[in-house]
């Protein structure tokens, strides 16, 4: 979604001809999660970059006038030769776009990149989690170095006066502050991506047997395992049905469920598996209910497509979801992995129609009103020109 006229005389001329360089992991995600924002910077004038890895979205992302660097990294790697191959490419990327602004997107890329950034003496760098990752959630002791070794990371890279983290909920922001000791005026929260709520608009929900879709990558940590365990009790219990998967696996990510393990619950019958999906305001008109039991988020961009299209929604009580779902109002909440209680909040909702309208509209308010793409690149703009305005005094 454009701003609107307001907003761009809000920001008028402070940031036009200001070079701006996203580095993001996967080009998908950029264009997903960013490239409105960065449509958004391109109307004010400023010249835009990405750095990222390239595989299917290159002509889209220059279409839309952003210049692209292809970025070669690996995110799952931990190999030293792989990953000081990617800090020096991104060293090369910076010494050729020379921006004034960097905004880093997830974990390897802030860290490398604020390292980056200070090398180069980059005047106003933003760094983004969208959420804690795999690291965060996991239990194992692999897990656990990496999470020690990323924090320690935080602590010596972060914080500069020249230097903002954005997070998307409060309960990460405590855990920087706590764990990383990253200081709270460092830290900004603007609370998701943001949605563009004319291309996920209200359709009524569709006659016939109910659809209830589990929409994200195809991750344990995603709850996709609870959400199989859940379908295949109600199924058990004689309720008429359909519980689809929409996402693709992600082989770099450590909680990825394999193909062999999707196909094999597709194959007992109890969900259907889509794949990844490029329409998914369509995929949300087809649906009932959206499930998200995922073990902890930043802010999931999903559920606000899904309550833009006035779905009811059951996810987790964990920090990112809750901050979607108020309970009662707009969907419901449970525990993290517990298959029981996610098929009983399930239930409620796939007998209930009326129940699941009204928490739909309710949802469909919520985004207009709080998580709209327009404002979310208006604060976003807003802290580049801020943090702009710093290095010129």
């Amino acid at each position: 979604m454009l701003m609107s006229g307001r907003e761009v005389k809000a920001t008028e001329g402070a940031l036009a001809e200001r070079q701006l360089l996203f580095v993001v992991t996967e080009d998908w995600y950029f264009c997903s999660h960013r490239l409105h924002l960065a449509v958004a910077a391109v109307q004010q004038g400023m010249r835009v970059a990405v750095a990222t890895n390239v595989a299917e979205h290159g002509a889209y992302i220059e279409a839309a006038g952003i210049e692209l660097h292809p970025w070669r990294l690996k995110r799952s790697s931990v190999g030293l030769l792989a990953e000081c191959t990617a800090v020096f490419d991104l060293w090369r990327i910076y010494r050729q776009v020379k921006p004034d602004v960097v905004h880093h997107v997830a974990i390897k890329p802030v860290v490398y990149g604020s390292l980056v950034s200070k090398l180069v003496r980059v005047p106003a760098v933003v760094n983004a989690l969208g959420g804690m990752g795999a690291i965060f959630t996991g239990k194992s002791a692999r897990r656990g170095i990496m999470r020690r070794l990323v924090l320690a990371a935080f602590r010596g890279l972060l914080g500069a006066p020249n230097q903002v983290l954005i997070l998307q909920n409060p309960d990460d922001c405590s855990l920087m502050v706590e764990e990383a000791g990253v200081r709270q005026q460092s830290l900004r929260l603007i609370r998701g991506a943001g949605v563009d709520t004319r291309e996920y608009d209200v359709a009524a929900e569709p006659e016939g047997v109910p659809l209830v879709v589990l929409p994200a990558r195809m991750l344990r940590d995603k709850g996709v395992a609870e959400f199989v365990d859940a379908a295949r009790l109600l199924k058990r219990r004689g309720m008429v049905a359909r519980f689809v998967l929409v996402g693709g696996c992600d082989s770099c990510n450590p909680a990825a469920l394999t193909e062999t393990e999707l196909s094999g619950w597709v194959r007992e019958g109890v969900v259907e598996w889509w794949g990844r999906r490029s329409d998914m305001p369509a995929v949300f008109a087809a649906s009932h209910i959206v499930c998200l039991p995922s073990y902890r988020e930043g802010l999931p961009k999903a559920l606000l497509e899904a309550a833009a299209c006035g779905r009811a929604i059951v996810t987790t009580d964990v920090p990112g979801c809750r901050e979607i779902v108020r309970h009662g109002v707009n969907g419901m909440l449970v525990p993290a992995q517990d298959a029981q209680a996610l098929a009983h909040a399930l239930q409620q909702l796939l007998l209930d129609s009326e129940r699941r309208v009204r928490m739909g509209m309710a949802g469909r308010a919520m985004v207009v009103n709080d998580f709209s793409d327009t404002a979310v690149a208006r604060h976003t703009l807003g802290l580049y020109q801020e943090l702009l305005s710093g290095a010129n005094r």
